[in-house]
This record gives structure tokens, sequence and C-alpha cells, in this order.
């Protein structure tokens, strides 16, 4: 091997118990024949391995040498597997094999794997003959090793290694992993594809727990592009492969994976229901990083709903639990939505501080997803700190990533927000809405793209907006038109607040719709809005009724146009970003 190794390998290589081992090591060292690295970690003088490896080729038996390196790879399939288990828990991936540890905690668990890793993809380079379980189990460990410290170089590595020994099951294990890993760098066409291909040869061996895992991971990735329906198809058709009781840890990954596609759905009660299974199984199979994605996953769902003290509290475990697996991707993630929920706040000063933070960690991890979405908020924390022309740049990055990405869902989010921002860059610039083209126009693509995702609460805000660049433009009839399709669509998912903010808007613009009483039915309408208060719908849109009553009391000049503009009725940032749904109470 090239680097240092410890009493663990010294005993599987000489078949000893640790102990013994450990004595012999300090033997040697205290011969001149090992340098002591720190702690019981020893490494090989250059000559010292020479000599070994001659004295290897003229004396020993292969046979001799085959058995040991067995034993070796053996040993470190189970120190291995145990390490990623105390990390994952109990999923078929680990299969519950192996026994006791012998780990002190996570911590020395992942420490220890940390410095014998380069040691042991040394071993495998020379596996032939060796038990292919044993093989296949240390790759499975080394790779979400991999995975979770985002050496992605070296998964590469072990991805050639596999491809050379041409085994079935280690391709597909090592297939599985590389999949995954394109997800994270961004590649999303490439990782559906290999995702796609393996599940298929997966069915073709009927190995279940094996294409649940792959059909979990490309729903996962058709959830990153934006395909909620199919990614939402996929994950259930895991699920319904994962019902065992022996598959309950692989089940809580597929139950937190679709509460996050039914949250971005806008289906929010389902999506906690989903969230709370997956966390009290991942409990259950001793899964820290599993309750890490499910404690992540609530955390957005409560920003969703502008709860941001719940959210925060949900997000601080994650990133506790992310801190003790060593995830430094994860603490990234966390990073970036504990930012957002500051702009949900009202605190765009802290939001910026946590998102820079953020961004430069997905950078250091080359997580392209996660730099685009922390790009994207930065720019919102931007707006929020009336730093506009840096929003613009910021948003404008953002939506050139997701374009590049093919992410759908990311890039219709981007749109929309560079098309509000935009429009009122210019309006600022002019004091009024002409020349919003090109805002108005990433505001129709960003519709035609929720539309296409199937993301109603998306496209009921691209229709607001676009409603007051059309009012602001004179074309009256058409804002009209989209704010009754916005009322619907936020109708159809039950959001009282945006369907609130639509009849608002319909309020303000029908004294100018060429209906001659217009003025009296905007009144009406209005008067039945503030006698509909409820708890989801926030304090500005009130204000904006109450504001607007006395407007309307004074008397209106249809002459005069839209003035809902001017007098700053229309909703914010914050309107847009929380979602009026009531969540069930915790349970």
């Amino acid at each position: 091997g090239r680097a240092s190794l410890g009493a663990a390998a010294a005993a599987a290589l000489v078949d000893a118990e640790r102990v013994e081992a450990g004595r012999l090591l300090g033997e040697l060292a205290r011969a001149g024949l090992l340098d002591l690295v720190r702690g019981e970690r020893y490494r090989m003088h250059d000559a010292v391995r020479a000599y070994a490896a001659a004295r290897l080729a003229a004396d020993e038996e292969r046979a001799e040498a085959a058995a040991a390196h067995e034993r070796l790879i053996r040993d470190y399939a189970r120190l291995a597997d145990s390490v990623i288990r105390m990390v994952d828990g109990k999923m078929s991936t680990r299969a519950d094999r192996f026994g006791g540890h012998g780990f002190a905690s996570l911590d020395a668990a992942l420490r220890w794997l940390d410095d014998e890793s380069s040691f042991i993809t040394a071993a495998l380079r020379h596996s032939e003959g060796v038990d292919q379980q044993a093989v296949l189990d240390l790759l499975g460990a080394l790779c979400d090793f991999c995975l979770l410290r985002g050496d992605l170089y070296r998964l590469g590595e072990i991805n050639e290694l596999t491809r050379a020994v041409d085994q079935g099951r280690l391709n597909r294990s090592v297939q599985w992993r590389t999949g995954i890993a394109a997800r994270q760098l961004g590649e999303l066409d490439k990782s559906r594809t290999t995702l796609t291909s393996l599940v298929d040869q997966y069915k073709a061996v009927r190995q279940e727990a094996g294409a649940a895992m792959a059909l979990l991971s490309l729903g996962i990735t058709l959830h990153h592009q934006g395909n909620l329906p199919e990614a939402a198809a996929r994950i259930r058709e895991a699920l319904a492969l994962q019902e065992p009781e022996e598959l309950a840890g692989d089940r809580a990954w597929s139950l937190h994976a679709l509460g996050a596609v039914e949250r971005d759905r806008g289906r929010l009660p389902e999506a906690v229901a989903l969230l709370e299974r997956s966390l009290a199984l991942h409990r259950v199979s001793e899964s820290v990083h599993g309750e890490a994605w499910a404690h992540f996953q609530l955390g957005q769902v409560h920003v969703r709903v502008g709860d941001v003290g719940r959210a925060e509290e949900e997000l601080l475990l994650a990133l506790g639990l992310y801190g003790r697996t060593r995830d430094d991707r994860g603490e990234a993630w966390a990073l970036t939505q504990l930012g957002r929920a500051r702009v949900i706040a009202g605190d765009p000063g802290t939001a910026l501080e946590r998102l820079r933070d953020a961004l430069a960690r997905h950078r250091l991890a080359e997580d392209a997803r996660g730099e685009a979405w922390t790009l994207y908020y930065l720019g919102q924390a931007l707006e929020e700190d009336g730093g506009i022309d840096r929003a613009v740049r910021e948003l404008e990055r953002a939506r050139t990533m997701f374009s590049r990405m093919r992410d759908v869902y990311g890039l219709a989010h981007a749109r929309y927000h560079l098309g509000r921002v935009t429009r009122d860059q210019q309006a600022a610039r002019t004091g009024n809405l002409r020349n919003s083209g090109f805002a108005r126009q990433l505001l129709v693509d960003a519709r035609a793209d929720f539309r296409r995702i199937g993301l109603a609460h998306g496209e009921g805000w691209a229709c607001l907006e676009l409603a007051v660049v059309d009012a602001g433009n004179g074309r009256v009839p058409q804002a009209l038109a989209l704010c009754g399709e916005a009322a619907g669509l936020f109708g159809s998912y039950g959001d009282r607040r945006g369907e609130d903010w639509a009849r608002f808007l319909r309020c303000t613009l029908l004294p100018y719709g060429g209906v001659p009483a217009g003025a009296v039915e905007a009144g009406a309408e209005l008067a039945a809005l503030a006698k509909g208060a409820h708890g989801v719908r926030g304090d500005r849109l009130e204000e904006c009724v109450e504001s607007y009553g006395v407007v309307l009391a004074r008397g209106v000049d249809p002459a005069e146009g839209w003035q809902a503009w001017r007098l700053g009725l229309v909703p914010d940032l914050r309107a847009r970003e929380v979602m009026g749904v009531s969540l069930p109470a915790p349970s």
C-alpha cells in the first residue's frame, strides 16, 4: 500500500488478534523498521518496503499471499461497512451482516476511514481471486464514503477499477453511486441516463432492493430536473418494492425524498406526513445521515409557510447532524436554507452572511446545483437589502447555471424572480412600468415552465406579476383575466394567501376596466375580502386592503390609469415566498 497502516490492518495480514498485532508493530517501530506516524499508525521505510517486495517475490507462497490479502479485504469490508452503517443506518446496502464496530464514537470511526481510505483503494487494485462478496461490501462502503466526503475523483478511480474487473454486481454497485455523483456535479442528463439503465439492469437480475434504490435515485434526479410528477411516480414505485420489513431503512430514504417532491408540488400537509414517517424510520434504523436529511426537508416546509422559528429549529438540527457525519455538502445546503429563512424573516443582513458562507462551501464541494440555488437566494437577499442591481446580477448567474444543467424547476424560479426584479429595476429608473418587455418575456417563460412541471403555486404567481406589468402598461382587461386565472390556480391546492392577493389585485383593477359600475363592484369585493380575514393571510395584505378601501372611498378617476403600483399596493417578495396553506399539528 501507499499509506500508513494500523493494528487492524496488521492483524488481518498476519491473522492475529489486534492487541498482538499492535505489540508487533510497536516492536518493529522500536527496531527502526517502521516510522510512527501518529497514535497507532505506522509507515514503512522505502528501503524496508523494497526489501519486503523482493522477499515476497522470491520466498512467499502465492496461496499464502492471496489468503493474507483476502483476510485484509474482509477485515476492511467489516470495518468500513460498520463506519458507513453508523452514518446511514441499517440499509439493504449494509445488509446488517457485520457485528460490533469497535469504534468509540462516530467521529473516531470517520477519522479511521479517512486515514485508511487510500490504503483501501490500493488494496482493491489487487483483489483477483478474493471472495467477490467481500470485495462488493468494501467497494460499497468506500463508494458511500466518497459520496459523503465529496471525493468524486476517487469515486471515478473506483469506477474505472470495477470496469477492469468486469463483474456485474460490482459494476451495478459502483454505477449507482456514479449516477448520484453526476447529479451532485449538476450533470443531470447523465445522471438520469445512468440511473435509468441501472433500474433495468437490477430488474433483469431480479434484485428488488437494488432496483428500488436505483428508482429512488432516479426519482431524485427527475425532481432536480423539474419533472415532479414522474419523480413522484418513480419514488412511489421504489416504495412499493420496499414494503418488506427488512427494507424499512431503505423505505425511510424514499419517504423523505417523496416528501421533498410533494412539498415542491405545493402539497404541504402530505409532505409533512411523509417526512415525519421518514424521521421515525430513520431513528429506528439508527441513520444519523437520514435524520439529517429528513430534518432538512422539514425545515424547508416550514420556511414555505413562513414559520421561520420552526424552520430554523429543524435546519439547525440538520446542520448539527451533518457536522457529526462530516457531510460538508449537507452543511452547505443547511446554511443555504438558513439564509433563505432569514430572507423570509426580513433580516437580509444575516441572510447575506449565511448565503455567502454557503456559496463558498458549495464551490469547494463542486456542488453546482447547490451553488445555483444559493445564488438564487442571494439575489432575493440583495433585493430585500436594497441592492437591486446586484440582485439582478446574482439571479442572472443562477439562471445561467440552471439552464446549463437542464434544471427546469430551478430555471423556472430564476426566470420568475429575475423578471420581477428586472421590472422593478427599470421602474425605479423611469418612474413607471413602461418598457417592461424583457421582464414580461421572462415572466411568460417562467409561467410556461411552471405549467409544464405542474407547479400551480409558481404559475399562479407568474400570472399575478404579469398582471402587474399589463396593468402598468394600460392593458387592464388582460390583467383582470390573469388575476382570474391566478385565483383558480391558487384555489386548486388551497393556497388562501395567494388567492386573496389575486382577489385584491382584481379589486384595484376593476375601476379601470371600462365597466361603468367598476368602482362599485370593486368596493363590494373589497368589503367581502376584508370580512374574510384568516390566519394565513399576512399583515401586509391586510394593510393593503385597508389602504385601498380609503382610496375607493375618496373616489377614483378612470382617466388617471391604474394607481396601485404607484401607491405600493402590490405583492412583495415575502408575499410570494410564503404559502397560505395550513400544516397539520405536530405529532
